[in-house]
């Protein structure tokens, strides 16, 4: 039996008397690429940063490796493991992408920094090619590329990522999900936050479905894909 990584119990997250994760439970096993999707609006955001010490929990309980971490700076999970690529990218814009890259070590106090950047640039060769190219002049699918391989660099145990094709071209969104499928088979743990209902659950092997900050439906990612609730409801049709 799979170990479980990640468990969510009974969350709850308000902005004031804004009640906007109502109880959210869900769990991610070891080596699972599980999907979290939902239209614009329904909490899944807001339930990262809670699981990341970035959002206060206003109730119920976190376990990382079976130890809880509610209350836990964002600073001591990304040292335990527990490592997200935030929505909007968030990179350093007037570092260049190798200082990006030894940001995210920034916790690590081993000898294998530099070997492991260079692993990054073997996922991205574009970042290799521009490594001195400040990280502000890049595009939004380069700086999605960058964010990615920065949480890379924390060697996460779980990798949260949050709407990672959010605002990119076709052609890049095709790339950023080639990445994140190359990064699960790598033995990465990943649990995929997405607008993109179709492509996360193409990638995924469970999912979740949430809407006004409640978990609605979930189950085995394909038979999620083909209900016709979820179809309609995210799919368009």
């Amino acid at each position: 039996m799979a170990n479980t990584m990640l468990k969510v119990s009974g969350l709850k997250v308000a902005y004031g008397g804004i009640q906007a994760v109502k109880g959210v439970s869900f769990e991610v096993n070891e080596g699972e690429l599980v999907s979290l999707i939902g239209a614009n609006g329904a909490g899944k955001t807001t339930t990262l940063k809670a699981i990341t010490g970035v959002q206060h929990v206003a109730d119920g309980e976190i376990e990382f490796m079976g130890r809880a971490i509610e209350g836990q700076g964002a600073w001591d999970l990304v040292r335990q493991g527990l490592v997200m690529v935030p929505e909007g990218r968030g990179v350093f814009a007037r570092m260049t992408i190798t200082e990006n890259l030894q940001m995210g070590a920034f916790v690590r106090r081993d000898a294998e920094v530099e070997a492991d950047v260079e692993k990054v640039f073997g996922i991205f060769p574009r970042l290799k090619e521009r490594r001195a190219q400040l990280a502000g002049t890049m595009s939004g699918g380069e700086q999605q590329m960058l964010a990615m391989g920065r949480a890379l660099m924390a060697r996460p145990k779980v990798l949260l990522m949050d709407e990672p094709s959010m605002g990119l071209s076709p052609i890049m969104v095709d790339k950023i999900f080639e990445v994140v499928s190359d990064i699960h088979s790598r033995g990465t743990t990943i649990l995929l936050v997405e607008q993109n209902a179709s492509r996360a659950l193409q990638l995924a092997s469970r999912g979740y479905v949430m809407d006004s900050g409640e978990i609605t439906m979930s189950g085995d990612a394909k038979q999620l894909l083909d209900d016709p609730k979820v179809r309609a409801a995210y799919l368009g049709e």
